[in-house]
């Protein structure tokens, strides 16, 4: 499985790539067919308060699964978004 991240508007640092690199890599334990996971990771200023936008999607022969999660760390937005696509790909892997 081929991961790709994108960063928009700063640059993230390697610890936090290995992050999210680790957590998607174990996506692959509930479906083994995952071609490829792309990561968008953004910054959003709401105010005073800096809010952290995570979009992961990940592709499946015949199918693309999105998740998407906001918070107040990049880490804890890619687990809510790795959960949520654990949830998406025991529902597929169910249909065949």
């Amino acid at each position: 499985m081929s991961i790709t991240i994108n960063n928009v508007g700063f640059s993230a640092d390697s610890k936090l790539k290995d992050f999210i690199e680790a957590k998607l890599n174990k996506l692959s334990r509930y479906y083994n067919r995952i071609t490829n996971s792309t990561v968008y990771l953004k910054l959003e200023n709401s105010g005073q308060v800096k809010d952290k936008i995570v979009e992961v999607t990940v592709s499946v022969p015949g199918k693309v699964l999105v998740s998407k999660a906001e918070d107040k760390s990049f880490e804890s937005a890619v687990d809510e978004c790795a959960n949520s696509l654990e949830r998406q790909l025991k529902k597929y892997k169910g249909k065949f």
